[in-house]
């Protein structure tokens, strides 16, 4: 019999959780779903107002903190009794020249969940890495200045050769017209003369000619834009009196030893 009691008991029991836990839904007419979420949002705010309004535990125990470390010590402080009484004045320094602290050391409390040592374990990393910044945006700066004297000095070497190439061809020319001048019919060098086209087709012939190994011989023995002009320009002087860059014929050697300004083109820069 009891049995059947606690069973009962224990239906009414589940039947009233059921109601209890069932919305107040009454018949009516059905809002628009633009009021519904302006009720929502009306909600939302009235809940985020008030856990505004609610301060958490670090919140009240930092505020308490604050005020007791800000409030002076008293005299029912035992440490500060034992000060007054060997002489201490209330604002003055410590020490017996007076040159000691006046305020007390401040206390640096960890609120923080990280070990000891963290702090400046990140304070270091990050040091080490701007000054690891620094060093690259250096050596950024100090490569572009290389590659940009290195193209400098790349522009400077072609302007030269461009620059020589043209007093060997200047001096090419005068050569030609001299020594016809003079009726020589073929020129010390070939390439005293500018060339032509039937020099060009002799050389290619010749140089079909011949085999490899006479070939890499004449390479190693080729004379560079420098030396050929430096070779030119000494003839022109020496059998035609003849100087590039003034573009005069001198009548002898006291003449252009004295009135010339020199044997090469930065002389008559």
């Amino acid at each position: 019999m009891s049995n059947i009691v606690e069973e009962e008991e224990e239906e009414d029991y589940m039947s009233d959780a059921f109601l209890s836990s069932m919305q107040d839904v009454r018949p009516g007419i059905t809002l628009p779903r633009s009021v519904k979420v302006i009720y929502q949002k009306e909600e939302k705010h009235k809940e985020s107002s008030i856990k505004n309004r609610q301060k958490s535990l670090k919140e009240v125990e930092q505020e308490r903190r604050d005020a007791v470390l800000n409030e002076a010590l008293s005299r029912e402080n035992k440490g500060f009794a034992l000060l007054q009484k060997m002489g201490y004045i209330k604002g003055q320094s410590l020490g017996k020249k007076g040159d000691g602290i006046v305020e007390p050391i401040p206390l640096n409390i960890k609120t923080g969940r990280s070990g000891i040592g963290h702090e400046e374990m990140k304070k270091r990393k990050a040091e080490e890495s701007l000054e690891n910044l620094r060093r690259k945006i250096q050596m950024t700066q100090q490569a572009e200045e290389r590659a940009a004297d290195d193209f400098r000095l790349r522009m400077r070497g072609k302007k030269e050769e461009q620059k020589l190439e043209g007093d060997l061809r200047r001096s090419q020319r005068a050569c030609l017209q001299l020594d016809e001048q003079k009726g020589v019919g073929c020129p010390r060098e070939a390439w005293y003369w500018p060339p032509s086209d039937t020099q060009e087709d002799v050389s290619v012939t010749e140089e079909d000619e011949e085999d490899e190994e006479d070939e890499d011989e004449i390479k190693d023995q080729e004379l560079s834009t420098l030396e050929k002009l430096q070779i030119l320009t000494s003839y022109l002087r020496g059998h035609h009196l003849y100087c590039i860059w003034c573009g005069t014929a001198y009548q002898d050697e006291e003449d252009i030893e004295s009135n010339c300004p020199g044997d090469t083109s930065e002389d008559h820069d």
